[in-house]
């Protein structure tokens, strides 16, 4: 039994379930923080900035005061035109200062989350496939690209605001004290109302953020479902429109009221702030002008002084309400962490002592696989899904190097999961799988990749040029071996009659082109690609006789020189196989050619049997010969 890594499902089953109370985790400031840390010149820029924003900002308030307690009693105009120049210039390079201000904020914080972007698409792409069966793609398109939007306005605004009205605040503090120490005092009264209830509001905004965000992800699980085409043509389909709306609606309106509860949180408490700050000035003035009656206190100080309160209460109540919507914000990070946290898939994996021996190993390991022959090996190889029982049970197979093998047997009996296991989609619970008797575990999971060619009944292409897709096998191709590509799997000519021939844009997953085109675009793309070890999966099983005849055709090239691997359901497809491999409840039950296993019965001519019982027998064939063009397999 090899003894792995645990199963990949059992990292994220109960990761995101809706059911599950969600629980406040402390914030790991020290990875947020690594975030910022490429950036660190542009930050000090920034935090200079900053400063000096700062403190040109107290000039009007001081010079407001030699203007009333000094120029305005002696009646000097020209201080007094030079006061009110001060004032004027502060300002004007005080904005200066803010555009420089603007464009390092919004390069640094840009940069930051096109960093997290490109991680978490790099990450993504590394993940196993059974994330991706596991996990609604709008929910993964959630994590992409909205949850690192949402943090533009923490990382391009509320960081920056918070760093402004930090600096205004320290500055505006020292200015006060300098003016009256006992002002100061009176002032700062106020202030503690305004932070000691913002940690258990915090933490009620951090738990409904994430609750919002997981009502986010299901509306756009079923947007991207109901709007891609495969999902609009089902729709439609069944008539289901209204039903989506429906769904879709209460589905919003769960969103709505948790977007409410967000919104609404710590209301009474922000306006208690605002009244703070309102009330705080009017004790100033009840208290400077005390002070101005009885212990001498000019009143350009008292009025400078009410002026430096703005700069002073508004910070802190910014402060105060920033502070609450950050922590609730920093849910947000905390989920593109959790997706950053979970395991990606193994290049190497350990080998276990009891499997195939292997001689060169280490020259495999260490080096790029080349000149492999193609000979594949399954090795009482057993395999289960999460959550489902047994699909493979001790399957032990052997496929010569150039051999054309093919997988019969009814659905479900895991002939597809045979082939996933090969390129590693999946990992086998146990026994071993080999390449010219190399296991695949000790192959870079590139180098095992770059070598397995794929053609599945389902054709993917991108919304982009024909040449760009055929092109994605290998970027490096020149358009002589594109063409002859596509020549050999008789899609050139239809090529060369679009409009616009290999730049023809093939739209939303190749819908402008037919499922015959899209699959020799797709034999095409892997006849690019060279890869020594072919898997054909259903590849004309969804197409007319004409369509199959055309791929059949384009399969001759494809196939020759390669170990093919040939999954289909029409036997008429595999009777000319080298060999045949029955499988059926994930147990291989027979094999060898056709003729061997008509003569055998059992399963194999049943299944036979059953698809051609009105159809003669001169379609077997038993030759060794060469596959060509007639041949009933291709």
């Amino acid at each position: 039994m090899f003894s792995g890594a645990p199963p990949v499902h059992l990292m994220w089953s109960d990761m995101f379930d809706p059911k599950k109370p969600q629980v406040y985790k402390p914030i790991n400031w020290k990875r947020i923080g690594k975030l910022f840390l490429p950036y660190w010149k542009e930050e000090v820029q920034l935090l200079l900035c900053t400063l000096a924003i700062s403190v040109f900002g107290l000039m009007p308030p001081i010079l407001s005061m030699w203007l009333i307690d000094k120029a305005l009693p002696a009646a000097d105009f020209k201080m007094v035109s030079l006061l009110v120049l001060g004032m004027v210039a502060s300002a004007l390079v005080a904005a200066l200062i803010g555009i420089g201000q603007g464009y390092l904020n919004a390069y640094v914080g840009e940069a930051i989350m096109r960093d997290l972007r490109s991680l978490l698409m790099s990450h993504m792409h590394k993940m196993p496939l059974e994330f991706f069966t596991s996990t609604k793609t709008g929910e993964i398109m959630n994590r992409v690209s909205n949850d690192v939007d949402s943090l533009d306005n923490v990382l391009t605004t509320t960081l920056v605001s918070i760093l402004t009205n930090v600096f205004v605040l320290i500055t505006t503090l020292a200015t006060i004290f300098w003016l009256d120490w006992r002002l100061a005092l009176v002032s700062l009264l106020v202030i503690p109302c305004m932070i000691f209830p913002l940690w258990p509001l915090g933490r009620k905004m951090y738990t409904i953020r994430s609750l919002t965000r997981k009502k986010r992800d299901e509306v756009n699980a079923i947007q991207q479902e109901t709007l891609s085409v495969s999902g609009i043509m089902l729709l439609k389909t069944f008539g289901r429109e209204d039903y989506e709306r429906v769904r879709f609606y209460n589905l919003s309106s769960d969103l709505m009221s948790t977007e409410v509860r967000l919104a609404m949180v710590g209301r009474w408490f922000m306006a208690a702030i605002a009244a703070m700050v309102t009330v705080g000035p009017a004790f100033i003035w009840l208290a400077g002008g005390w002070l101005c009656i009885y212990k001498g206190v000019t009143v350009g100080t008292l009025v400078s002084f009410v002026t430096l309160l703005t700069r002073l209460y508004a910070p802190a109540s910014v402060l105060a309400g920033v502070q609450a919507q950050l922590i609730s914000a920093l849910a947000v990070f905390e989920r593109i962490f959790d997706y950053l946290d979970m395991k990606e898939e193994s290049s190497f994996q350990a080998v276990p002592s009891d499997t195939v021996q292997i001689d060169h190993l280490q020259s495999v390991s260490d080096q790029p696989l080349d000149g492999i022959k193609g000979q594949v090996g399954f090795h009482d190889v057993s395999f289960a899904y999460p959550e489902r029982a047994e699909t493979l049970s001790n399957i032990s197979l052997n496929v010569q190097p150039g051999q054309i093998a093919a997988f019969v047997g009814p659905s479900g009996a895991g002939k597809t999961t045979i082939t996933y296991l090969l390129p590693r989609f999946y990992e086998p619970q146990s026994g071993s799988i080999t390449i010219d008797d190399i296991d695949i575990r000790s192959i870079p999971l590139k180098e095992l990749r770059q070598h397995i060619g794929i053609v599945t009944q389902e054709t993917y292409l991108f919304h982009d040029t024909i040449l760009n897709n055929l092109k994605y096998a290998r970027p490096n191709a020149t358009q002589e071996e594109v063409i002859a590509a596509a020549k050999a799997a008789n899609i050139h000519t239809v090529i060369e009659q679009l409009a616009n021939g290999y730049e023809t844009i093939v739209g939303e997953r190749g819908h402008k082109l037919s499922g015959g085109e899209r699959q020799r675009l797709a034999i095409a793309r892997v006849l690019l690609k060279d890869p020594k070890v072919l898997i054909l999966d259903e590849a004309t099983s969804s197409l007319d006789s004409a369509n199959e005849a055309l791929i059949q055709a384009a399969l001759v090239p494809l196939m020759k020189g390669r170990t093919s691997l040939v999954i289909a359901h029409r036997l008429s497809t595999v009777l000319t196989a080298d060999v045949i491999f029955v499988i059926h409840q994930g147990r291989l039950v027979a094999s060898g050619r056709h003729s061997d296993l008509m003569a055998e019965g059992g399963l194999y001519a049943d299944l036979y049997k059953q698809q051609f019982r009105e159809q003669p027998e001169k379609n077997s064939r038993t030759s060794d010969s060469p596959i060509s063009k007639s041949d009933p397999l291709i």
